[in-house]
């Protein structure tokens, strides 16, 4: 069986603000926890819980069925800029630092904002 050879990037990185845009949660936002690049899917604090049933490991140490965030989709979420607050498609862009090298930013799509 061979595996797709599909780009493995994401338009959102661990610590970005962003809308969900479908699914349960609709219309909430969260803070990206973690970022899953190869299975395209992304943590996102609060959102989108489910319950785990955990077994004591060690003596002393309790179970029971603890919440915790799932993974969800990234193509579920929306980033959402920091400087107009809304929830954006992300564009790129590159600019030269002050050493004269160029480097790829993150642009906000409707405030043209660096992200």
């Amino acid at each position: 069986m061979e595996v797709s050879k599909l780009s493995n990037k994401l338009h959102v990185k661990k610590d970005d603000t962003v809308l969900i845009i479908s699914g349960d949660d609709k219309g909430k936002q969260g803070k990206v926890l973690a970022v899953s690049p190869k299975e395209g899917k992304v943590i996102v604090e609060g959102q989108n819980m489910i319950k785990k049933h955990v077994k004591p490991r060690k003596a002393g140490d309790p179970g029971g069925i603890i919440e915790a965030e799932g993974a969800m989709y990234a193509s579920k979420v929306q980033v959402v800029c920091p400087a107009c607050k809304k929830a954006t498609r992300v564009a790129h862009k590159k600019v030269q630092n002050a050493a004269g090298k160029e480097r790829s930013v993150r642009i906000c799509k409707k405030c043209g904002e660096e992200l």
